[in-house]
C-alpha cells in the first residue's frame, strides 16, 4: 500500500483541516460514516466516484492508526 501520507492530507484551509482523501473535499469521516452505515467499498466508490479503492483502505488505516494508542492507567 503507498504511504498514507499520499493519500489522507490535512490543510487547515480545507474542510475545517479534517484529514481528506487526496487533497479533494471528501472527509475520511465521510467515507467512514458511508461505510459504518452499510455501504460496501463498491458502492461508496460509486456514490463518490473520485474515490479510488485504495482510498477506501486509507480511510480505514488512517481510522485504525488514530484510535491505536497506549492508555495508561493511573
Amino acid at each position: 500500500m503507498a504511504k498514507l501520507t499520499e493519500r489522507i492530507t490535512v490543510n487547515p484551509e480545507q474542510c475545517g483541516g479534517r484529514p481528506c482523501i487526496r487533497g479533494m473535499r471528501i472527509r475520511v469521516v465521510d467515507v467512514l460514516d458511508l461505510l459504518a452505515n452499510g455501504l460496501t467499498p463498491q458502492q461508496v466508490i460509486d456514490e463518490l466516484p473520485d474515490l479510488e479503492p485504495q482510498d477506501i483502505a486509507a480511510c480505514l488505516r488512517f481510522a485504525s492508526q488514530r484510535l491505536d494508542h497506549p492508555v495508561i492507567a493511573a
